[in-house]
């Protein structure tokens, strides 16, 4: 065994190879015996194709050249398509309008739109009948947008008819099964769907219409009708998000009760995580302890757990009396796979070989930790490597990730960006800080009004005290976050009693006032919650702005940041750029063309990771492995600083 410096140590897990397992699945549906996916293409520049695994395993990709199936409803998308009996329909990435798929060929169903990109469509349902869809259309015209379910034909272009416009927010209307039914979830500022929403059902017939659960305190979502007439959802009203049915006539009763979370923050439409069997037991997934796994029960009975090695499960779909998902392990990354009601599973779209010895994999290990008078929780990755080893004596740099959201999770499934760096010799603690969803209503509301200051100071408890257990160097603690993540690595270094050597930023927040002045609708009143109504907490937010509090910044900072992002735009990352270079504090830049909220472009995954690595040479004095090619970043008044 190699003895070399933590980070330098050489690895098989390079940027390339991390652009090519970069392929994300985000969809699944059976359709008969076929499965369908969605397949995000690094390589074809982020687009979303859509491809067809027949009963025979062939594989057939569906979308023509040209097509990328991915809508931009909420600027964060998902239910970006649907299917039956092999037709797709799916929103288009280049104009947003509804295309109807059949036999190769695409056709548009929305007319175009009187502004580019104007009118968006997601998340929609097909009528028994199969004639008519449901669907969300989000207008833009000028300033405003309008959120709002309509319905229009399901094989011929027309001009949509609206069902139900009002509310700020809509999601997944669902037909039920004899389509005299519509259901649908509504939410109004400032709240997002994981703070206050409303499940709606109307007769189609007359307009009347019924609220069924949902209101100030509770969050309800992922609405489905029952071949009876009954309507299963989920709700968090006993402080967990758990499964009810409404019946009509009746009432709402409790299917699935357990201390875990059902459900996930509705950052995107279309999300499913249970499926009802027809012989009325539920299969579902549930976080517990950082951790997703699938169980079984019928309403009102125990819960089964599966036994399968699922940590992560993105998406669950009905097929027959099975169900088709999106899993993925600590040592394998999302797959697709077919499981029955006993656990059997199928393999239908293998997680992509890369040929890694799993000896370079680092397992994440679910810690919970002191901060201040609460516990906070993370998922540790040590360094992995079986070639070399560090110095006698010495203890490995940590880095602290931090998700995005920041109502969102760290997820314990294999991820080659964390491999990227635990193989180098880095260590890693991805935090669950109070605020992330997996943990419960009461957790997830730690964060209200104090995003900035909990969020912080669990991230500075985890790598202390993940130093003081001696799996840390303390004197090498590095941070890096993008969006949400990218404000509480800011807000982090922007205080003279940091313990971080240095931090990534990608595409954070660095005024609070100007996002809560320009960003998107979805986003546009979070911060009511988070920090306080504007303008009336102004000095809240004030104080909280890391480009308020520049000249507490001591640290060298590495800035990410996509040309063309609508959540966080680049003026966010140039304004704290711009007062590092003007106190001739170390930082390095990198502007991205094209890219939006988040990076798709393969050339672009690698620079990115490239130059962070390089960065973090620079800043902590180790040598970058020979042989990859890695093309240094320049830190700005780096030489100044020493």
């Amino acid at each position: 065994m190699l003895i070399s410096a933590f980070g330098s140590w050489s690895t098989p897990v390079t940027a390339e190879l991390v652009i090519t397992a970069a392929v994300g699945i985000s969809d699944v549906r059976a359709d008969g015996a076929a499965v369908v996916w969605s397949e995000r293409r690094p390589a074809e520049g982020g687009r979303c194709q859509l491809v067809r695994c027949g009963p025979d395993g062939t594989l057939t990709e569906l979308l023509p050249d040209g097509f990328d199936a991915r809508t931009s409803v909420h600027e964060y998308g998902g239910g970006d398509w649907w299917l039956r009996d092999g037709v797709i329909w799916f929103a288009n990435w280049a104009d947003q309008r509804l295309y109807r798929l059949e036999s190769g060929v695409a056709e548009p169903l929305t007319p175009e739109p009187a502004v580019a990109r104007g009118d968006r469509f997601a998340d929609g349902d097909l009528s028994a009948d199969g004639t008519f869809l449901v669907a969300v259309r989000e207008r833009h015209s000028g300033s405003e947008v309008r959120n709002e379910v309509v319905r229009l034909a399901a094989s011929g272009p027309g001009e949509p008819e609206v069902l139900v416009t009002g509310p700020d927010f809509v999601a997944a209307p669902r037909l039920s099964a004899d389509d005299a039914r519509l259901a649908w979830i509504s939410w109004n500022h400032p709240s997002m769907p994981w703070d206050d929403t409303v499940l709606t059902v109307r007769e189609l017939a007359t307009g009347e219409e019924t609220v069924v659960a949902g209101g100030p305190g509770e969050s309800v979502s992922q609405p489905q009708w029952q071949p009876g007439g009954s309507l299963y959802f989920l709700s968090d009203r006993t402080g967990w998000w758990n499964l009810y049915r409404w019946s009509p006539g009746g009432g709402v009763e409790p299917v699935i009760v357990l201390d875990a979370e059902i459900g996930v923050p509705g950052w995107q439409l279309g999300t499913q995580r249970y499926v009802p069997l027809p012989d009325g037991r539920v299969v579902f997934a549930r976080w517990s302890d950082g951790y997703d796994r699938l169980a079984i029960a019928a309403p009102g009975d125990a819960v089964t757990p599966l036994d399968l090695p699922f940590s992560a499960v993105a998406a669950l779909r009905p097929a027959g009396g099975e169900v088709v998902l999106i899993a993925g392990t600590p040592t394998e990354e999302p797959g697709v796979y077919r499981v029955s009601a006993d656990g059997a599973v199928r393999t239908i779209r293998a997680p992509r070989r890369t040929g890694l010895d799993p000896a370079y994999v680092s397992v994440p290990e679910a810690i919970s930790f002191p901060s201040g008078d609460r516990t906070a929780h993370a998922l540790f990755y040590p360094p992995a490597n079986p070639e070399f080893a560090g110095p006698e004596g010495t203890r490995p740099p940590l880095i602290v990730m931090i998700h995005g959201g920041p109502t969102a999770s760290a997820v314990p499934v294999l991820s080659l960006g964390v491999q990227f760096w635990t193989s180098r010799g880095f260590a890693v603690v991805d935090v669950n800080y109070g605020g992330s969803a997996g943990f419960g209503r009461a957790y997830r509301e730690q964060l209200l009004g104090e995003w900035g200051v909990v969020d912080v100071a669990d991230c500075l408890a985890a790598a202390r005290w993940l130093a003081a257990q001696g799996r840390a160097d303390g004197g090498k603690l590095l941070i890096r976050g993008g969006s949400a993540g990218g404000y509480t690595t800011l807000a982090a270094l922007a205080r003279p009693d940091t313990p971080f050597a240095a931090g990534t930023d990608m595409f954070g927040i660095a005024d609070l006032e100007v996002l809560a002045a320009d960003t998107h609708k979805f986003e546009s009143r979070y911060l009511d919650r988070l920090i306080g109504p504007y303008p009336q907490a102004r000095e809240v937010y004030v104080a909280r702005s890391p480009i308020h509090r520049a000249a507490e910044f001591g640290r060298p900072l590495l800035v990410l940041q996509g040309a063309d992002d609508p959540v966080v735009p680049p003026n966010q990352s140039e304004l704290i750029v711009d007062a590092l270079r003007s106190r001739q504090l170390p930082v390095a830049y990198l502007l991205f063309e094209g890219e939006q909220h988040g990076f798709r472009r393969a050339e672009n995954i690698r620079r990115a990771l490239e130059a962070e690595l390089s960065f973090y040479s620079q800043i902590l004095g180790f040598e970058l492995p020979a042989g990859e090619g890695i093309e240094p970043v320049e830190v700005e008044n780096l030489r100044s600083s020493r």
